[in-house]
């Protein structure tokens, strides 16, 4: 925890399964209550792929209490903001109001859980509307190799999927398929109800009780048993669409946010792209100017934009680096300066000056994650979803500081491998000029 700064979390859980995690902060009277359900894509089956983020969005679309378009118009009417999101390994809706007016969010979230209508008209009307969100990513080269290399990246486990899913299963899935996914996930045996902000907790914990205590729980949702074998020789694909630049993507895979490389990978992060945001709103983003990626391929007019990637997930998952060309540069140069840049720091300590200001990075991020119930709320959720403990959030930046610049140099040489590696390349067929490869 940041020096001055102390919170304390209040764990408590009612009968039908439902974790509350309750922080007052009185700082403003302001409030957020979150409920996180461990549900994403990564509980989905083949056939079934987007019905996570399906359901998260069947479950705006109303009840016989708040009947469709309410929920949003009875948030911001008390003068505050909402929003839902569905990841891999978790989904997620909040509302952010006055204090005294915390109880809407409370009783919208328990209406939801309980009683969403999934009406068959609005069923199809959603097909359309989250196949045309897909057909959007289509349209972005990034997104396009993303997914290429995601799925050739993994061969058994479902990460190898995009959380919208394939567009033909988004024309298949049936209305009873996204009801029985809501039964079996979307209930208080299955989820995290986060609040923080200025409330008494004792009568908050009450009134959770009264809203939240008698909704049944279901079933044990069925564990996810699929396992990722190793990666045993470098993956390659390149993806040829009309577009106006090149891109590089390269993913290594790296072990589940549990494991104890967990702060080193966060660090080593830090070293190649700079301190990546905490905020849920993006925090500072000028720290990559300093960082080894924005040196070697943007000063150097390589690339108009560089950076990597660690996403903490509750298995094993990747480490992805992402590169814009810049007009008139090759994928080989571009890749060969990558792959030289790893090696320097496997092969080279780093300095003491680099491994400060990464240090000074990491806690003007976490000093932005802790501005407003907000962002709080989301860390909390973050931490209990994936490492099933929300106390880390306070300890993480005081464990961060134990990280050496020995154990970033490990787990560099440990991951970052050719053998671990899937490359992806974008070749664009058609330029901003007009021009036409063949």
């Amino acid at each position: 925890m940041a020096a001055g700064v102390t919170f304390t979390t209040v764990d408590a859980r009612l009968t039908n399964g439902l974790q509350v995690l309750v922080r007052p902060v009185h700082s403003a009277p302001v409030a957020t209550c979150w409920i996180w359900y461990r549900v994403g894509s990564r509980n989905e089956l083949p056939g079934q792929t987007g019905i996570s983020h399906w359901v998260e969005h069947m479950m705006f679309k109303g009840t016989a209490a708040f009947p469709r378009g309410s929920i949003m118009r009875l948030v911001n009417k008390n003068g505050g903001n909402l929003n839902g999101f569905t990841a891999h390994d978790y989904t997620a809706y909040f509302e952010t109001l006055p204090a005294d007016r915390l109880d809407l969010g409370l009783r919208i979230e328990a209406d939801r859980m309980a009683n969403s209508v999934f009406d068959p008209d609005e069923v199809e009307s959603e097909r359309t509307v989250i196949i045309s969100e897909r057909q959007g990513g289509e349209n972005s080269p990034q997104f396009l190799l993303h997914e290429e290399v995601t799925a050739l990246a993994f061969r058994a486990h479902p990460y190898r999927h995009q959380v919208i899913g394939w567009k033909e299963d988004l024309q298949r899935i049936t209305r009873d398929e996204l009801w029985t996914h809501y039964r079996t996930y979307y209930g208080p045996h299955n989820a995290v109800l986060v609040i923080v902000g200025d409330v008494e907790v004792d009568a908050l914990l009450a009134r959770v009780e009264q809203l939240f205590g008698a909704l049944p729980p279901g079933d044990a949702p069925a564990p996810v048993r699929a396992v990722e074998p190793p990666q045993t020789g470098e993956r390659r694909v390149i993806v040829r669409q009309p577009g106006t630049a090149r891109y590089l993507e390269v993913a290594f895979h790296v072990p589940q946010a549990r494991h104890p490389d967990d702060l080193a990978l966060l660090a080593l992060e830090a070293i190649l792209s700079g301190a990546s945001p905490m905020s849920i709103s993006g925090g500072a983003t000028a720290t990559h100017r300093s960082a080894r990626l924005y040196r070697a391929l943007v000063e150097t007019e390589l690339a108009v934009r560089a950076h990597c990637n660690y996403s903490v997930s509750i298995d094993p998952g990747l480490f992805t680096f992402s590169v814009t060309l810049r007009d008139g540069r090759q994928l080989e140069e571009v890749e060969r300066v990558l792959w030289d840049e790893i090696r320097r720091l496997q092969d080279t300590a780093v300095s003491a000056d680099e491994w400060n200001k990464a240090q000074k990075q990491t806690r003007a991020q976490y000093a932005y994650a802790l501005e407003g119930v907000t962002n709080q709320a989301f860390w909390l959720g973050i931490m209990e979803m994936v490492y099933g403990d929300h106390r880390r959030f306070d300890r993480l930046l005081d464990d961060l500081m134990t990280v050496t610049p020995a154990d970033v140099q490990r787990v560099a040489q440990t991951y970052l491998t050719p053998n671990n590696r899937t490359v992806g390349w974008f070749e664009p067929t058609e330029h901003a000029n007009g021009a036409t490869d063949v």
